[in-house]
């Protein structure tokens, strides 16, 4: 077990900066690609195939996340984050290299095949290196990095673009991606901990396979393809037969990927569609908006990024109120209802938008989008977790973010076909009315719109109406979607929150990776932050009154605590560098202790340990202390695992010198 006393050396928090920086990289290349998108279609062409180089890496990270969360917990994650590191890597380094969009688009799976582990296996790696004490901090601080990730993905895309090149977008991958693999190879120690897993295979890999099928027929409908070709036709069948096929799977799987009883809970279905729609608007909306702003209304890739902004705070504000609003209240309904009316009515805005439309105008809209979705995201895992019971609370908080997940690959790649089947038609329609200049196409204008500048001033007015008009029918086609879920929500059934479901991490409702952990690991998160929270709240003066020991001061209490979780003799000196004062200053407090005969000094006085009456109250202690964890959990009935559980965390809880009084 790391001690506290490990976790301040150097070696941990060069892991924890190391992990970090993996999982920052794998989050921020979700979005990073949005403001590069224009300046990259100049560049290789391909206008059409846009959308995927968003989708490739959705899909890819998100349908292998339950595979590296097994695999880890079965092979020991040190080798499995490092190949994962070093496959985002590969996938890093190819797109850079892309000569053409297709090269592109099957680079990004790879990288997000690797940025999928990052994501899952970081999260997981923490528990095995901070002490259980220190985890919901750490934790909340991975959270973060996805709602940072959110904020500055884009601008920082746009500030690659605009001062190097788009290629840097991916090669800025390499040296921070050469430091986490560095770090961790050199300092991460080898887990000796092993999970065995029957692990589902067959269920991923027909998953993964009928939703590319899937995602790929709404691309080529209708557009590459007519809906009625072979081609459209049997991605239709061949999608029908994985989805049958996965379902007979999933009922024979010792461990499923996602267990069908899961779809009998009426707040999952709801939860997972809902979550599914605001993952289509989102990064749909993340997709087309920097096209609509580079190329209609002429701004650097950087000013893109800055122009999303507004939509990314009302996302993180939102997300951080509703969440602080329901872990106070209990109460959570109330906010998805809110969130997809907001939602919904920020998209109809955008739709509006044109090549005439302020820059306040256009960050007005998007914060009402962002604000919004930001009251929905945060939410529906919660819902999730409130509803599931205890033995599949783990599968259910990954399955309802793998619906968001697949959401936001759906809506990048339908609403591309609606912008591309749009933009063929309006270019059809002008090429019927306006005299074009002699050498000039209106595919050259759809291959690289940057030739607009380079016509004359009335017919690049032409197109650049044409353009504004495809991008916002791109929101005109998901404003209904918005309200579909808005009229779900109201299907939403509300119960009790539990208590360890109100202490959500903020990254659970922003990623659109889960952390793979294991119901027990999910109720451990729960109880730990709760408990963080409660053990600097007066709780040793609580806790003493509790035990009996009202003539000793909080101080004492935690004396106690401290030296019965240490076991045998303590430095006086450590003793009071956990306490965070002086060894003066903690001298009132020790000879308190001393005098109550719970507490004896060595004889040389630098040295403290409990007499066996110390030992007996300290056991007094960790008995109401065990008590009051049990409360916590109660809520999900009695189960064994639990009680281990609280048995084992307690006496970890105890004494730290972050609750020191």
């Amino acid at each position: 077990m790391t001690t506290e006393h490990d976790q301040r050396q150097p070696r941990v928090v060069l892991i924890i900066i190391a992990l970090m920086l993996g999982m920052l990289l794998a989050s921020l290349d979700q979005t990073i690609v949005s403001t590069a998108l224009p300046t990259i279609v100049s560049d290789l062409g391909g206008l059409e195939q846009l959308s995927w180089v968003v989708t490739g890496y959705l899909l890819a990270s998100t349908v292998s996340t339950p595979l590296w969360g097994k695999l880890g917990d079965q092979y020991g994650r040190k080798h499995l984050f490092l190949a994962a590191i070093v496959i985002f890597l590969i996938g890093s380094v190819l797109c850079g290299l892309s000569q053409n969009m297709t090269q592109l688009i099957l680079f990004r799976a790879i990288q997000g095949l690797g940025g999928g582990g990052l994501m899952v296996l970081a999260q997981a790696i923490v528990g095995d290196v901070v002490p259980v004490r220190e985890r919901g901090r750490y934790q909340g601080w991975f959270g973060a990095v996805f709602a940072v990730s959110s904020i500055t993905g884009p601008l920082l895309g746009g500030l690659f673009v605009d001062h190097l090149s788009w290629h840097w977008v991916f090669f800025i991958n390499l040296p921070l991606g050469a430091l986490a693999l560095f770090v961790i190879a050199a300092v991460l120690p080898g887990s000796a901990n092993r999970t065995k897993h029957k692990i589902d295979y067959a269920g991923i890999v027909l998953l993964g396979a009928a939703t590319s099928c899937l995602v790929l027929m709404t691309t080529w409908g209708g557009t590459t393809y007519p809906w009625s070709s072979p081609v459209i036709i049997g991605l239709i069948a061949a999608a029908l037969v994985m989805l049958a096929a996965w379902v007979v799977v999933e009922k024979r799987a010792a461990e499923p990927v996602m267990p069908l009883r899961l779809f009998r809970l009426r707040a999952f279905n709801m939860s997972s569609i809902i979550g599914f729609v605001v993952g289509f608007g989102m990064f749909g909306a993340m997709t087309y908006l920097p096209l609509f702003m580079q190329i209609v209304h002429g701004v650097s890739p950087t000013a893109s990024g800055l122009h999303l902004l507004p939509m990314m705070v009302g996302v993180l504000g939102t997300s951080i109120l509703s969440g602080q609003l329901i872990a106070k209240t209990g109460h959570y309904r109330m906010y998805p209802i809110l969130g997809t009316a907001i939602a919904t009515v920020g998209m109809f805005l955008l739709s509006l938008l044109d090549e005439h439309s302020s820059t306040l105008t256009m960050s007005l809209y998007l914060f009402v989008l962002g604000a919004g979705l930001g009251l929905v995201m945060q939410v529906l895992v919660i819902i999730v977790q409130n509803a599931a019971p205890y033995r599949d609370l783990g599968v259910a908080t990954s399955g309802a973010t793998f619906f968001r997940s697949i959401g936001s690959s759906f809506g990048v790649a339908i609403l591309g076909s609606v912008f591309t089947a749009r933009l063929n038609d309006d270019i059809a329609e002008l090429a019927g009315r306006t005299t074009f200049p002699p050498g000039f196409t209106p595919a050259a204008v759809q291959s690289d719109p940057t030739t607009l500048q380079r016509l004359p001033p009335e017919l690049a007015a032409d197109f650049l109406h044409v353009y504004a008009d495809s991008i916002a029918r791109v929101f005109l086609v998901a404003t209904p979607v918005l309200f579909v879920a808005f009229l779900l929500t109201w299907f939403i059934p509300e119960q009790p929150l539990k208590q360890t479901v109100g202490a959500s991490d903020l990254g659970e409702g922003l990623g659109t990776a889960s952390a793979e952990r294991s119901s027990l690991e999910e109720v451990e998160r729960g109880l730990v932050q709760l408990a963080h929270a409660d053990l600097r709240r007066d709780y040793y003066r609580r806790l003493g009154q509790l035990a009996g020991l009202e003539e000793l001061s909080p101080q004492g209490v935690w004396i106690v605590a401290r030296l019965g979780a240490h076991g045998g003799w303590m430095r006086a000196t450590e003793l009071a560098e956990r306490g965070q004062v002086s060894r003066a200053e903690g001298r009132p407090y020790v000879d308190q202790t001393v005098a109550a005969g719970l507490v004896r000094r060595s004889t040389d006085g630098n040295s403290l340990r409990l007499t066996p009456e110390g030992e007996r109250i300290h056991e007094r202690l960790l008995l109401h202390h065990r008590a009051g964890l049990r409360l916590l959990v109660a809520d999900w009935g009695p189960d064994p695992e639990l009680n281990a559980l609280v048995d084992r965390v307690s006496p970890q809880l105890l004494g730290s010198k972050t609750d020191a009084p």
